[in-house]
């Protein structure tokens, strides 16, 4: 078993940390996430590097990578700022990979070359707010209507759609009462429709990139706007899965990473009965459980992701890496608050925002309740729901 990484796969980690370092130092994503500011000179300048086309092939204006790139470069990007990861999960998994594997070529080529130069910003559009991890109890229909198809519904949660210019949305177009994975497709739908107005949600974290509800209102959109097959689109959808599960773990880890790195720097630098705090074995406790939990998460997700790229069969895996190094974030990041003490408590303070970001990842996509049963099913124990 080999667990290096390739010569190329080193450089892209070494790039992406010498670039965030430098382009994105804490004082500026703590500024950011005070205001609820989207870092769009940060995103324009890993577009100009090419980044955005790692997920994307060559002859369509990208890199050609594979899962394990965009898993490491998406640990670098969240140890410095967690919206840009998230906006990135959005776009190339959900935008870039969904149009890559299902679409036309005609779209494609339209797609493709504008997010790989960060031209254009996709959001995705799955959760109501009566169906979240039932994601197939949707209420959200597009009927056709000549050449145009005409979406009704609400859609919550809807990350980055405040400033998407595409919004990849997920309905229902016939009904199946024996089979309710049938009859759901998937549209790519210009966020500047006349109908559509997102609405900004007060959240907890993740507030440089913000969340949004929207409810479609008759938006009429161009039958040539439908990603892949007619009632197709849950098969169509289930193909991003892994990725952004992988994806979601490597976020995880670039977040605890950071928060672990400045534990262990404080504890060596803070003084209390006349010593630095690291020399207590209470202290010391928390940090070796932390950086344990951390090289645990980590090859789970490396795993993940190499049998992804490989196209081995890693849904199980991936589902793991997922809900492991979501909860070893909210873990990593809740010691870390302990370690600062009343600093952490600030607002000025890094390991606040840390653990407000980590939150998240337990509850969405799927939250980690929900990954269990998947896990218990593979298990070959009765489905609980």
């Amino acid at each position: 078993m080999d667990f290096q990484l390739t010569p190329e796969q080193e450089e892209l980690r070494r790039s992406v940390r010498d670039f965030i370092d430098q382009e994105c130092p804490k004082h500026y994503a703590r500024r950011l996430d005070r205001q609820g500011e989207f870092p769009h000179d940060l995103w324009n300048k890993i577009a100009q590097r090419g980044w955005l086309g790692l997920p994307i092939p060559k002859e369509y204006g990208g890199l050609g990578g594979n899962i394990f790139d965009m898993a490491l470069f998406l640990e670098e990007l969240s140890r410095a700022m967690f919206a840009p990861a998230m906006t990135y999960l959005i776009s190339s998994v959900f935008g870039a990979t969904s149009v890559g594997h299902h679409a036309s070529e005609e779209q494609k080529r339209f797609y493709l070359p504008r997010l790989a130069n960060g031209e254009i910003k996709f959001a995705f559009a799955l959760t109501e707010p009566h169906s979240g991890t039932d994601a197939l109890g949707m209420t959200t229909w597009a009927r056709r209507d000549g050449d145009h198809y005409v979406i009704q519904g609400p859609k919550i949660f809807v990350t980055a759609a405040q400033m998407a210019d595409y919004i990849l949305t997920i309905c229902r177009t016939s009904q199946d009462p024996k089979k309710k994975s049938h009859g759901i497709s998937m549209f790519v739908v210009d966020a500047k429709s006349p109908g559509i107005t997102p609405r900004m949600l007060d959240i907890l974290g993740g507030k440089s990139v913000g969340t949004t509800t929207i409810v479609y209102k008759q938006v009429r959109v161009p039958a040539s706007c439908l990603l892949g097959e007619l009632d197709r689109g849950w098969h169509q959808l289930v193909h991003t899965l892994n990725n952004e599960r992988i994806s979601i773990a490597a976020m995880a880890i670039g977040v605890a990473q950071a928060a672990f790195e400045d534990a262990l720097k404080f504890s060596k630098k803070r003084i209390a009965f006349d010593k630095p705090i690291g020399q207590f074995q209470s202290i010391q406790h928390y940090l070796a459980d932390m950086a344990a939990s951390l090289e645990y998460s980590r090859l789970l997700t490396y795993k993940a992701a190499w049998m992804q790229s490989l196209g081995k069969p890693c849904g199980v895996q991936a589902t793991m890496a997922k809900m492991v190094a979501s909860d070893m974030a909210c873990k990593v990041t809740y010691n870390g608050m302990q370690i600062l003490g009343g600093y952490s408590y600030m607002m000025g303070c890094d390991m606040q925002r840390y653990w407000r970001d980590s939150r998240l990842l337990t509850i969405g996509p799927i939250s980690n309740e929900m990954a269990r049963n998947f896990i218990a099913m593979d298990l070959g124990l009765p489905r609980s729901y």
